[in-house]
């Protein structure tokens, strides 16, 4: 299958690019607004003809297991969820963070707190940036804002976590999820032989030893000496993320006086409102983090020294702004706008947020 443009919804692009990327497994669990990823899926049947497994575990923390067995033998496997679906994975998140596996998660957003609403949300930052489970984790972070977005990151997070035998997450709303745009789906890629497995996860538990000791994958280490190296050794990965991987776009950024820091759904809300602020001569400018982790402050904290104000926009009570408040560091002001429960706001909203908080 070559390079081709289609019609579809985020979710369904999701599916496409997880088989065309090369993916050898899928176990998730139905919720909505992500259930197309599944149904996707299964109406591919993948199984078929690349021998991708599809499975429906019996719940969400199945799954998420099923995940952390199929990545321990150097599989790249993939899970996909919503709010609360994504809430019941995060003690096998943290035992995937702590076994230095690679895998990707999708977080499609709903609102909450408890089942909430199954309208969109982005209230879902915390729990993904500042590690939703126990233990001092990171996960890649990648925030698409289109459908086309949510296509080609699934290529970049699976290449992300096998570059540092890491969790990865497409962390999208319901809106992205939800919405159809065209997309360019990537060409097929065939499956890794078993040999390609063992040859570029040494790693992995694959039941050839090849003369060399068991591999032994694990995340329990019951000398307090011992643990502290390890975590010693992920903090000292997550800092080499963090100066590599950094990703974000910056849109009419270059005479701003006035900046709006927004991701997914939001950021494109956001731009809309940037072109009518500039109709009315305020010089706004959008800044959009993909990686909400590593999250992008050097940049922001160069900002703060250029603009008068910042506004940072999400469907949430107020999450990303701690992070872009500590970027700047108290040198310009920072004011948040936001909507809950499920209610997207139109760029007017934003507009008049700007002048009411900033102006």
């Amino acid at each position: 299958m070559s390079e081709e443009v289609v019609l579809m919804k985020g979710n369904e692009a999701i599916a496409h690019a997880a088989i065309r990327c090369g993916a050898d497994g899928y176990f998730g669990y139905p919720i909505t607004p992500q259930s197309e990823i599944l149904e996707t899926l299964a109406d591919l049947r993948p199984w078929e003809t690349t021998g991708m497994v599809v499975l429906q575990a019996e719940s969400e923390v199945a799954a998420i297991n099923m995940v952390y067995g199929g990545a321990g033998c150097g599989k790249m496997v993939l899970t996909s969820s919503s709010s609360p679906g994504v809430s019941l994975k995060q003690e096998g998140i943290s035992y995937i963070a702590g076994a230095e596996l690679p895998c990707l998660i999708v977080n499609v957003m709903r609102g909450g707190p408890g089942l909430g609403t199954i309208q969109p949300s982005q209230a879902d930052y915390f729990q993904t940036v500042k590690g939703g489970g126990h233990g001092d984790y990171k996960l890649i972070a990648l925030a698409p804002a289109s459908v086309q977005e949510m296509a080609d990151f699934v290529g970049l997070a699976f290449d992300l976590a096998f570059k540092y035998r890491n969790p990865a997450i497409i962390l999208a709303d319901g809106v992205i999820g939800q919405m159809m745009e065209k997309v360019v789906l990537p060409p097929m890629k065939p499956r890794r032989t078993n040999e390609e497995l063992i040859e570029q996860c040494p790693w992995a538990s694959t039941g050839r030893t090849n003369g060399r000791k068991p591999n032994i994958i694990t995340s329990l280490e019951l000398q307090p000496e011992e643990m502290e190296k390890n975590n010693i050794r992920f903090q000292a990965k997550y800092r080499l993320i963090e100066e590599n991987e950094v990703r974000y776009e910056e849109i009419d950024c270059e005479d701003a006086e006035y900046l709006i820091v927004a991701f997914g759904s939001m950021a494109r809300i956001g731009q809309k409102a940037m072109e009518l602020a500039r109709e009315e001569g305020i010089k706004v400018g959008m800044l959009r983090p993909i990686t909400l982790w590593p999250f992008p402050d050097k940049i922001i904290a160069q900002y703060a020294t250029k603009v008068k104000g910042m506004l940072v926009t999400e469907l949430n009570a107020g999450q990303m702004i701690e992070d872009v408040r500590l970027a700047v560091n108290g040198k310009v002001k920072v004011e948040h706008f936001g909507r809950l429960g499920g209610i997207v706001p139109d760029p007017d909203e934003i507009v008049s947020a700007l002048k009411e908080k900033l102006m």
